[in-house]
């Protein structure tokens, strides 16, 4: 317009601005909200991880035709309900779901010799199980030797998976965890969840903040890049609710600050380092132009059609939308593609978080 003054907002695309960019967009339309720092191509070796929303995001991968790790596979004559009960096909190890950052840096940090947890078994009606992963064996061990035996190769199959990543993709999930009193070990799920047994003097809450949350990536980031210099990262935070909540505020206001403060970090960790991108699954799912569509009835879980736009977002910006039928054919080395995508009914992903429902009254 004639004498209007310069301004920086001059010429800038209609995604920068909330009538354009918002409420101008057709409903359910996902607009222009992700523009790759760097690409993901075939020919990269991807690790997934995170919270259980970080499922969806390996299916996707692995249906795209990508070089999706897995370094704990089955045999494929092994039906996908079967191995998601065992934890297997769900992430590029049989780690089970990762839901805070400090879960990840500690499970980076065992694996390579530099932690150690504290009670690493949990018992329940004469059974054992994994305290780190107490999900991926539903029915327990014969001893807690044998848990040990298998956490010892399990360990090694993690190492195996990260070292040998092109790309590292992570979901943030929550900033609420229960950790070891005295050692400051972190746990999936609360003791006496799945097994074990509560006692308030050897476990204590504890709720993330952004300088723990973001002091904790960058330095598993760092540690996995000296002996995989090469390797990228894809961040992303889950559009999942919290189940329930230990703070003693509103399960809502609870949500609110952990999406809000994992969201913070990720925007940190962007903006700081060439080697991380972050795709906003998060945004996709909750944005107002979705209508609550994206969400199931109950409001919490993500429905398929949110899960099919957020991932086809993903896909079409990386130009992945049609991958190659050699990509999907392509022969797996070890501990490398190799399984089929994990599926069940409904995709739903398999989330320790949600048994917490089963205690509310």
């Amino acid at each position: 317009m004639s004498g209007t003054p310069a301004s920086p907002y001059s010429g800038l695309p209609p995604r920068a601005f909330w009538r354009s960019g918002v409420s101008e967009r057709a409903p359910l339309t996902p607009g222009d909200l992700y523009q790759p720092k760097f690409r993901v191509t075939g020919d990269m070796r991807i690790a997934t991880a995170g919270s259980c929303f970080a499922q969806h995001v390996g299916r996707a991968l692995r249906g795209a035709g990508l070089d999706v790790i897995d370094a704990e596979p089955l045999p494929a004559t092994v039906s996908d309900p079967t191995a998601q009960k065992f934890g297997y096909r769900l992430y590029s190890a049989r780690y089970g779901n990762i839901y805070t950052a400090r879960q990840l840096r500690q499970l980076f940090e065992e694996a390579t010799g530099r932690f150690e947890p504290a009670e690493p078994v949990w018992s329940r009606d004469g059974r054992f199980f994994d305290a780190q992963r107490p999900g991926v064996e539903p029915d327990g061990l014969d001893s807690a030797d044998l848990v040990l035996k298998h956490r010892e190769g399990h360990l090694a199959a993690v190492s195996k998976a990260f070292s040998s990543a092109d790309l590292f993709v992570f979901t943030f999930g929550l900033t609420e965890a229960w950790i070891h009193a005295r050692t400051g070990t972190v746990y999936p799920t609360a003791p006496g969840t799945i097994a074990g047994q509560f006692d308030p003097k050897a476990y204590s809450f504890k709720n993330y903040d952004a300088l723990e949350v973001l002091e904790d990536f960058e330095k598993f980031r760092a540690a996995l890049r000296k002996i995989n210099p090469n390797v990228r990262f894809m961040i992303t935070v889950s559009p999942v609710p919290l189940t329930a909540t230990a703070s003693g505020q509103h399960v809502e206001v609870a949500t609110c600050y952990s999406k809000s403060v994992l969201r913070a970090v990720c925007g940190m960790l962007t903006s700081r380092h060439d080697d991380i991108d972050y795709f906003p699954s998060y945004e996709l799912i909750t944005s107002l132009n979705s209508r609550g569509v994206y969400f199931e009835p109950n409001q919490r879980s993500v429905s398929q059609t949110g899960v099919n736009t957020a991932m086809a977002t993903f896909l079409g910006a990386h130009g992945l939308d049609a991958a190659p039928a050699a990509a999907r054919s392509r022969k797996s080395g070890p501990g490398r593609k190799g399984t089929k995508p994990a599926r069940t009914k409904r995709d739903e992903e398999v989330c320790e978080e949600a048994l917490l429902d089963a205690f509310a009254k």
